[in-house]
């Protein structure tokens, strides 16, 4: 549906975005999160679960798991799924259970089985700009992630002025 990006200069940067995103996330929201190795795709999940009130040193890649949930304001279901092969790698997991159930939902390398994400999602491509700068690219895909996209955007104006 929509497309916009937003530009960070350095790591605490592309946190501080990702911490206003989760001040806004709310029960049923998706989030998926694109990118190469090192985009700063974990930088933007910490700042996330910081704005749902998660303590940083609690969210970590997680890739040997596959799935973590995290408890703040709202439920967080955070997935890594770098080192899934396809779709039938994801069913045994548990994951669509947790995903439709009670919280949001932020998948990182969601390309890797693009069906983890449900229709109406919000998907954000991490792309490296320069040493440290990044921009980020999101799109939305219905009338769900579009909202949250307005959400966010309205929330970064709030705390810039």
């Amino acid at each position: 549906m929509g497309t916009v990006s937003f530009a960070s200069s350095s790591p605490e940067e592309t946190r501080a975005l990702g911490e206003a995103l989760g001040r806004v996330l709310q029960e049923g929201d998706f989030v998926g999160l694109l990118g190469d190795l090192g985009a700063g795709k974990t930088e933007l999940a910490r700042g996330i679960a910081r704005g749902v009130g998660i303590r940083d040193e609690d969210v970590t890649s997680p890739t040997f798991s596959i799935v973590h949930q995290h408890h703040g304001r709202i439920r967080l279901t955070h997935a890594d799924l770098y080192r899934l092969t396809g779709p039938a790698d994801l069913d045994g997991t548990g994951f669509h259970e947790l995903r439709d159930g009670p919280g949001a939902t932020l998948v990182e390398w969601v390309d890797r089985v693009p069906r983890a994400a449900p229709p109406d999602a919000m998907r954000i491509v991490l792309l490296d700009t320069a040493e440290n700068a990044r921009e980020l690219v999101v799109t939305t895909s219905g009338p769900r992630s579009e909202h949250l996209l307005q959400r966010w955007k309205d929330e970064l104006l709030a705390r810039a002025g």
